[in-house]
C-alpha cells in the first residue's frame, strides 16, 4: 500500500452513492479509499455501473473485513475519527500525509467505544446548534478531507 496523500475510511457504509461520491473525492486528491465491512452494497460492476461510478476502477480502493484488520494495517499513521459526539473540530486537527479520516455508517456514525478510545483525535463538523443533527457522509468527507489537504497543499 503506497502513502496517499490521506486514507479516507468508511467503515460499514450504507449507501453506494455515498461510497461513490467519496471514491471521486480520493481520486481529486490523490487519496485511498478504505471500505470496511460490511457493506450495504455490493462491488460488483453491474451495481457499480448502476450507480453511475464508470471512474471507479481508478479508485485506489482497498477493502477491508474488520475494523482491527484496517487498524493493523495502518499502524504508525494517525487515525481521525469523524463523529457529531466528538467535541474538537478538525480546524484544530493536525493532519499528515497519510492520516486516516474515519468515518461511520450513514444511520448509526461510529460505535462510542472507537469514539471514546479516539480522545483528542475524535473530530467533530461545527454545526449551528439545532439547525440539524447530521450532514451528508459524503459532503463530511468533503470538508474535513479538504481541510487536511489545504493544510498540506495550500497552493492547490
Amino acid at each position: 500500500m503506497n502513502l496517499s496523500m490521506f486514507n479516507i475510511v468508511l467503515l460499514e457504509p450504507e449507501i453506494p452513492h455515498n461510497a461513490g461520491a467519496a471514491g471521486r473525492l480520493a481520486l481529486a486528491t490523490g487519496s485511498s479509499l478504505h471500505l470496511v465491512k460490511p457493506l450495504g452494497f455490493s462491488l460488483e460492476d453491474k451495481y457499480v455501473r448502476r450507480t453511475g461510478l464508470d471512474y471507479w476502477q481508478d479508485v485506489d480502493l482497498h477493502v477491508w473485513e474488520s475494523y482491527p484488520e484496517l487498524e493493523e494495517a495502518m499502524q504508525g499513521r494517525q487515525m481521525w475519527l469523524l463523529s457529531t459526539k466528538a467535541s474538537k473540530s478538525p480546524w484544530t486537527a493536525d493532519f499528515r500525509p497519510g492520516d486516516c479520516l474515519v468515518f461511520g455508517r450513514e444511520t448509526k456514525g461510529l460505535p462510542g467505544e472507537l469514539i471514546e478510545r479516539a480522545g483528542d483525535h475524535a473530530l467533530k463538523i461545527p454545526m449551528v446548534p439545532g439547525g440539524t443533527r447530521s450532514l451528508n457522509l459524503s459532503t463530511a468527507v468533503a470538508i474535513v478531507l479538504y481541510e487536511a489537504v489545504r493544510q498540506q497543499a495550500p497552493e492547490w
